[in-house]
């Protein structure tokens, strides 16, 4: 059972502040102090928001009609749980999303590492091409160098 504050109260039943101080003074209603903070029961008391109007008329409706007050309750009650528990999905569902947001920030993190280390692994490699074909380049001139002198050589 989730106790909620004077205001969250209010806003469920559409009661106005006053009514609800009114109906804690009646022990109407089943409360608890936390932390400083005045808690209600939201399942006390419906009895009572239930409007005497709606009681005058269901004693005037025919009797197939009438509307207990043990079925307004237990609808009211109903609703309620109903409320807490779309409540709990929602903070599973963000809960959820928090978890798979910061799961998909690694991920991106561990990617975003994996691009710069095969960066440098590239530019190394440009390196070492480089110094190869500059190598081969130099070998080529001397080997050319080489046998032009002993063609020479052996012409005359």
């Amino acid at each position: 059972m989730e106790w909620l504050s004077k205001e969250e109260y209010a806003k469920l039943t559409g009661l106005e502040s006053s009514a609800i101080e009114d109906m804690i003074e009646r022990k109407k209603l089943r409360i608890k102090v936390e932390d400083g903070e005045v808690k209600i029961d939201p399942s006390s008391g419906t009895g009572e928001v239930v409007p005497a109007k709606l009681q005058t008329l269901s004693e005037n409706m025919p009797s197939e009609m009438v509307v207990q007050q043990d079925f307004v309750e237990k609808t009211i009650g109903t609703i309620i749980n109903l409320h807490e528990k779309v409540l709990d999905a929602k903070e599973e569902t963000l809960e959820s999303l928090k978890t798979e947001n910061e799961f998909l920030k690694e991920a991106l993190s561990s990617l975003q590492e994996l691009y710069d280390e095969d960066r440098r692994t590239i530019e190394s490699l440009q390196q070492q091409l480089k110094l190869a074909l500059d190598e081969v380049e130099f070998l080529k001139r001397k080997y050319k160098l080489m046998w032009n002198k002993t063609i020479e050589e052996h012409s005359s």
